[in-house]
């Protein structure tokens, strides 16, 4: 068993640490709300830290999921960050969706360090998380991503190096763009049926078992038809993911025209009040503008 730290505890990160605090590992936690790293303690055994560079003195792994670019630097850089508390052979996991640009910025000062740093986004949602059910996705050197694996997968059902620094949140960016057209694909076909006088339910039981069938319908399509989205990522959290996506495009030249269009039907649910719904809420755009309701 490790001694590990882990940076960030919202509704990912806090089944996430707790799922090694229960496989027998010795967890400190960080958060930058501090009395939500007290209550996780509490409730789960462990240790709060103050701070990043506290929670990470001594650790053989350093856990990070938090919001943004921004947050990743501020609980690995300067005097209180990570970076400074650890230990030369320390690595560092990165389970935050950011830029492969900052990615491979942290990986360079990790390096200065004598730390490894290894970009590991996830996905499977909030389900996945508190059912230690996620997919991993990996950049970074292969000896700190071998060391690090037996902790990832004790939350995970799949977890897999693709590259260099910076492949992993590649990987994760492939991920968000295929989600993207899913989903939109998904709600024109709900609402289609909703105008059509069809029975959502049974027109799902039926194309569900041919070739539309995918995640999205499977777990989401029941929650959509009854109107609640509260089961999942956030359309905030998917646009700042496709907005690093667009990014990346026009760096590397990839053409995303259903990303990029996708990207402003989610704004427009933004300006319905829709923000802190879940992305199958695209479907209430649609309905927003025939000013139908659902059913």
């Amino acid at each position: 068993m490790a001694k590990l730290a882990f940076l960030g505890l919202g509704v990912m990160g806090g089944p996430m640490a707790g799922h090694l605090q229960k496989a027998g590992h010795e967890v400190t936690v960080y958060n930058r709300t501090a009395s939500k790293a007290q209550d996780w303690a509490k409730s789960h055994g462990g240790q709060a830290a103050a701070t990043p560079r506290a929670a990470a003195e001594g650790a053989d792994f350093v856990m990070a999921c938090v919001g943004n670019d921004d947050d990743l630097r501020s609980v690995c850089l300067g005097e209180n960050g990570a970076f400074a508390g650890m230990n030369a052979g320390a690595i560092f996991v990165d389970h935050t969706t950011v830029s492969a640009a900052v990615t491979r910025e942290l990986y360079t000062a990790a390096d200065a360090a004598q730390i490894s740093f290894v970009d590991a986004p996830i996905s499977g949602g909030q389900a996945g998380a508190e059912n230690a059910q996620l997919s991993i996705m990996c950049g970074g050197d292969q000896g700190a991503f071998d060391r690090a694996l037996p902790v990832m997968e004790v939350y995970s059902k799949i977890c897999r190096r693709i590259g260099d620094s910076g492949a992993g949140q590649m990987t994760k960016m492939c991920n968000q763009i295929a989600i993207a057209g899913v989903v939109q694909g998904l709600s024109e076909a709900l609402h289609f049926a909703e105008k059509a006088g069809l029975d959502g339910r049974a027109v799902v039981e039926v194309i569900s078992q041919g070739a539309a069938g995918s995640w999205q319908m499977a777990n989401r399509y029941e929650t959509m038809l009854d109107n609640e989205f509260d089961h999942g990522f956030a359309v905030d959290w998917m646009r700042k993911d496709l907005g690093i996506c667009l990014d990346t495009a026009d760096e590397t030249g990839a053409s995303l025209p259903i990303t990029a269009l996708v990207d402003q039907f989610y704004k427009d649910v933004q300006k319905i009040g829709g923000g802190r719904w879940d992305t199958s809420s695209l479907i209430q755009r649609l309905r927003a503008l025939d000013g139908s309701t659902g059913t």
